[in-house]
């Protein structure tokens, strides 16, 4: 089980109910962020997460209202002696924005953090018990979209292991390790003795007009997240911007058989999101729309 936490829905302009984008993940001892806008360190003590579980943050692109919260998120780390090691990954051109940033400010970093350049489609990050990867998406500028996978979990057959009356302890361990084991004379395999899980998986796709990428980042996913700029009333707007209208959102969750859509993003124009969701449902009807500090648990 792991978490999501929308600490921003807005889109380029705040409202006094929406913070620019980001959304956290936390998955056992991480956290992971999604984009970080303007105001995230605020919206993280509102939430009260804590910023110092942090180990990754994932940028998008580079349009302010994605990336203005991480001067003073970085800041607020290397004051509070950060201690972890923190990835940075984003589009091409992201060491250079940083190099940027450093310059702009009286800013003694202390960090122990690396930055990555994501060059090509595919896998970025890869860890014990899950990976992530990036796919450009149609954005005006070099844009990312993101896909979060657990791995597979081996769990023990517990009625097939008191039956052989197998004791806790390392013997147990090997099965869950895959490996074949040897009990009172009996060769026992981890075959009979577990079965597999898959991991829940995790789409974010924010800034973009609609592309074969979107649909392949959102794949069979558990939970797609989902830039909804517009309604589809004034999608001429949208295309023009090369965002989602609410209606787009579905379609995409629709042909990439997800399960579930949250739409975030909003125009300023909205002041609530009743009818951005109420679109989407027509098309994809297991779609909500998120809010600021919105949890949701993904089991």
């Amino acid at each position: 089980m792991f978490e999501i936490i929308f600490l921003g829905t807005a889109g380029m302009v705040p409202t006094k109910d929406r913070n620019h984008t980001s959304v956290l993940l936390k998955h056992d001892v991480e956290s992971m962020l999604f984009d970080c806008g303007e105001g995230v360190q605020r919206q993280f003590k509102i939430a009260k997460e804590d910023i110092m579980r942090l180990t990754k943050i994932f940028i998008t692109h580079w349009h302010g209202d994605h990336v203005l919260g991480l001067p003073g998120l970085l800041q607020s780390l290397n004051i509070n002696k950060y201690n972890k090691h923190l990835d940075i990954y984003g589009p091409k051109g992201t060491k250079k924005y940083f190099s940027h940033m450093f310059n702009a400010f009286s800013f003694d970093n202390k960090l122990d953090m690396e930055i990555h350049e994501v060059e090509k489609d595919g896998l970025v990050c890869e860890r014990e018990n899950y990976l992530v990867e990036a796919r450009t998406l149609r954005h005006s500028t070099l844009c990312l979209g993101y896909r979060f996978s657990e791995k597979p979990r081996r769990r023990m057959n517990m009625d097939y292991i008191k039956k052989q009356g197998i004791p806790e302890g390392p013997l147990l361990g090997k099965l869950q390790a895959g490996e074949t084991i040897t009990y009172k004379g009996k060769r026992i395999t981890p075959d009979k003795a577990t079965y597999i899980v898959e991991g829940k998986k995790v789409a974010y796709i924010s800034d973009t007009e609609p592309c074969p990428n979107a649909v392949k980042l959102a794949s069979d996913v558990d939970i797609l997240i989902a830039d909804s700029m517009h309604l589809s009333d004034i999608e001429d707007k949208a295309e023009e911007f090369q965002h989602l209208t609410s209606k787009q959102a579905a379609q995409i969750a629709s042909q990439s058989n997800a399960k579930k859509l949250i739409l975030t993003h909003f125009s300023q124009r909205y002041k609530t999101t009743a009818d951005l969701e109420r679109e989407a449902k027509d098309i994809f009807p297991n779609t909500i729309a998120a809010f600021d500090f919105m949890k949701v648990k993904v089991r």
